[in-house]
């Protein structure tokens, strides 16, 4: 099923389609774990390695990328691009590990793999100078923009509490996979980027979001169809001063990654390797208690990776 068909439907399904947004992911947290193959884990966390050298070495354990592309299937990667900053400052999302997931995608039997953002800066200056243009070309993906907003799509969104509806880029609705690659980092507003914020570079109105419960909205739209798995940069992270910094100095080298279908998960583990406590983070105890995924990281079969 297309997105936009998942998009359609979702308004009209009600209850149906909310217990199938909280349950239908690919690697379920709730499955039989007596029929689910003992070498898939429901989250990677690695340590130690280059971007691309861990994201190899991750996606291996969550069955690896065919496990989410299929032949000739679409997909749409979608980074943090939206800073005109070089990738040590960390305001964007490391090109090692981007063109590594286009790589795979292709790998794996890819038709097409877009890559786009929201920018915040200029999106010409932002995709050159954050090296992932280059990254994308060199491993045969196409960068599109996300500057116009006769790209987006108005859909609903049935579950929102503040949100009930958005703009959203086509490539996102149009395409058969959907990852999500944030980078960890300090926000102003939400106190930390992860994979829910990153959310924000798909809609064409963002400012919407900052003036209406922040975190309510990253919330909201967490209880759509989520992306099919999220990938968070951790090689070099943003400690202060986010979400665009102001210096390397802003900056410290975890070389990590967290990687997940749940999108709760993710941001709760991305948490705690940021030094934070979930708890504290609003959008992100909103997004559980709303049925988007499970913060008990007790309840996952976690593969923990030291290069």
């Amino acid at each position: 099923m297309k997105r936009r068909e998942f998009f359609i439907k979702s308004a009209a399904a009600g209850i149906g389609t909310a217990a199938y947004l909280k349950f239908g992911n690919n690697l379920s947290l709730f499955a039989n774990t007596k029929t689910a193959p003992e070498d898939i884990f429901d989250l990677v966390a690695i340590k130690g390695g280059e971007p691309d050298e861990m994201f190899k070495r991750a996606i291996k354990s969550l069955g690896g990328m065919k496990n989410f592309v299929k032949p000739n299937q679409t997909v749409v990667v979608k980074p943090n691009i939206g800073w005109d900053v070089s990738p040590e400052r960390a305001g964007n999302t490391n090109p090692k590990l981007v063109g590594q997931i286009v790589k795979d995608c292709f790998d794996a039997g890819a038709k097409d793999v877009y890559v786009f953002d929201h920018t915040c800066d200029s999106w010409t200056k932002c995709y050159t100078n954050s090296g992932i243009e280059k990254a994308v070309k060199d491993a045969g993906g196409k960068i599109v923009s996300g500057a116009s907003e006769s790209y987006y799509q108005r859909i609903d969104i049935p579950r929102g509490k503040r949100l009930n509806e958005a703009k959203v880029h086509e490539l996102i609705l149009e395409s058969d996979v959907f990852i999500n690659v944030p980078i960890l980092k300090s926000h102003g507003g939400a106190t930390i980027t992860a994979s829910m914020k990153n959310m924000m570079g798909i809609v064409w109105d963002r400012g919407y979001w900052h003036r209406n419960d922040l975190h309510q909205c990253i919330a909201d739209y967490a209880t759509l169809k989520q992306p099919d798995l999220n990938i968070v940069d951790a090689y070099w992270v943003m400690k202060r001063n986010g979400p665009r910094g102001v210096s390397v100095n802003d900056v410290i080298t975890l070389k990590s990654q967290i990687i997940s279908t749940d999108i709760v998960a993710a941001d709760t583990a991305a948490t705690k390797l940021f030094g934070l406590d979930p708890n504290d983070i609003g959008h992100i105890v909103y997004a559980e208690q709303m049925g988007a995924g499970t913060m008990d990281l007790s309840k996952l079969k976690i593969d923990r990776i030291m290069l």
